[in-house]
C-alpha cells in the first residue's frame, strides 16, 4: 500500500518499485505480490482504476486504504517474534565438528559482508536530494540494513575466534 501512497501503478511496476526500495527489507516473489495486491483488492484498500491489455491492471490506494496505512505506521505494539534461521543454527552447533562450524561461520561473515557491499552500491546508486518522498525514510532503511550487516560480519567473526581457539 506505501508504494502506491505517491501514484498508481501496475504489479508490474509496483514489483520494480518494490524490488529497488523494499527488496533488501522484505522478501516477497511476484505470484505473492500479485496475491497481495487481490486481497487488498478485496478488501477494498486499493482499487483497480484501469484495465489493459494482457490482464495489465492499474492499482490506486482507497481513502480508507490510505487510513489503513497510515494506522500501521503509526502502530508501536504488537511485534511478532522474529524466526532467524542461521540463529536456530547456531543454537544447534554443538552437534557438528569444529571445523565445521569454523567454516559455517566464516561463510555467514563472507555473507554478511556481500549483502553490505550491494547496500553500499544501491547507497551509491541514489540521488538522495532528488525530494521523492521516500527519500528520507528510505535512507534511514537503508542505514539500518548498512549496520545490521556490519554487526552480522563482526558477529559471524568474532565468533569464528571465539570457536576456533584463536
Amino acid at each position: 500500500m506505501g508504494l502506491l501512497m505517491d501514484h498508481p501503478g501496475s504489479g508490474y511496476d509496483l514489483m520494480k518499485r518494490f524490488r529497488r526500495s523494499l527488496g533488501n527489507v522484505w522478501v516477497a516473489s511476484q505470484s505473492q505480490l500479485y496475491g497481495e495486491l487481490n486481497r487488498l483488492a478485496d478488501t477494498g484498500v486499493i482499487e483497480i482504476t484501469s484495465e489493459g491489455p494482457r490482464g495489465r491492471k492499474e492499482y490506486v490506494l482507497t481513502s480508507s486504504g490510505e487510513a489503513e496505512l497510515l494506522k500501521w505506521l503509526a502502530r508501536t505494539e504488537g511485534r511478532k517474534p522474529q524466526r532467524h534461521e542461521m540463529l536456530l543454527q547456531v543454537f544447534f552447533f554443538g552437534l557438528l565438528p569444529r571445523e565445521q562450524v569454523v567454516q559455517r561461520l566464516a561463510r555467514q561473515a563472507e555473507i554478511a559482508a556481500e549483502q553490505r557491499a550491494a547496500l553500499v552500491d544501491i547507497e551509491a546508486s541514489i540521488d538522495w536530494d532528488d525530494g521523492a518522498p521516500f527519500s528520507a525514510s528510505g535512507r534511514l532503511a537503508l542505514e539500518y540494513g548498512l549496520r545490521l550487516r556490519a554487526m552480522e560480519e563482526g558477529w559471524a567473526l568474532w565468533a569464528v575466534a571465539h570457536t576456533s581457539g584463536t
